[in-house]
């Protein structure tokens, strides 16, 4: 991969751009895994929506978003819809077993 000051030009920026986004991809389809992993272990609806583990997790990635420069705000509502996605997709497998 490229630094984004050794781009010479947008062509190259997007290709790289889009290199990040499918590693983004693939990471997030991993970690759904170790989501759905996770259903074997839970033991309650409750314990499968973990409420306090949800805002700890998010607070968490609110922290390392200002660590890296990132608005706080916007990577909270990613982790939000995403992991509340998650958990739907936990409790549908976690009712079914």
């Amino acid at each position: 991969m490229k630094d984004p000051d050794q781009c010479a030009n947008i062509h190259e920026v997007r290709e790289e751009i889009d290199i990040i986004d499918r590693e983004v991809i693939d990471a997030l389809s991993k970690r759904f895994q170790y989501v759905i992993a996770a259903a074997r272990f839970k033991t309650s609806e409750a314990s499968v929506r973990a409420p306090d583990r949800f805002q700890a997790m998010l607070q968490q990635r609110r922290e390392w978003a200002l660590e890296s420069g990132l608005n706080p705000d916007v990577v909270e509502k990613l982790y939000r819809d995403l992991v509340n996605h998650f958990i739907e997709e936990e409790l549908k497998r976690y009712k079914s077993e």
